[in-house]
């Protein structure tokens, strides 16, 4: 099973640090899984949900971005171990109000060493 705790992602393809990447830092404790984020676009964000058995997590989140615009929706992901160890989740999210949208993305283990 893997354990989330402590770990931190940023968006696939962005470099840790540079400025423009969202970073979540993850917690852990149990099945129950949570995460603040921020960076780039999004002033501030959090995320609260499952760790299932098989290692996929179902969260529900909140952020406010840059322009003010609240966003809300829900997020299932789905975990890959990269050779180096890191973990790449794939994600399809669902964001619910005005902005209504469903959409996909992936998000990449940042290497702590």
């Amino acid at each position: 099973m893997i354990d989330y705790n402590g770990r931190q992602f940023s968006p696939a393809g962005h470099e840790a640090g540079d400025g423009e990447a969202t970073v979540a830092s993850y917690r852990q404790h149990g099945d129950l899984l949570w995460a603040d984020f921020s960076g780039g676009r999004v002033r501030r964000g959090a995320l609260t949900g499952l760790c299932r058995p098989d290692d996929t997590l179902e969260f529900s989140y909140t952020m406010v971005l840059s322009d003010g615009e609240l966003v809300v929706g829900r997020c299932e992901s789905t975990p890959e171990v990269l050779p180096d160890g890191r973990i790449r989740l794939h994600e399809r999210w669902e964001r619910y109000g005005p902005q209504a949208a469903t959409g996909v993305s992936e998000l990449e283990e940042i290497d702590p060493g």
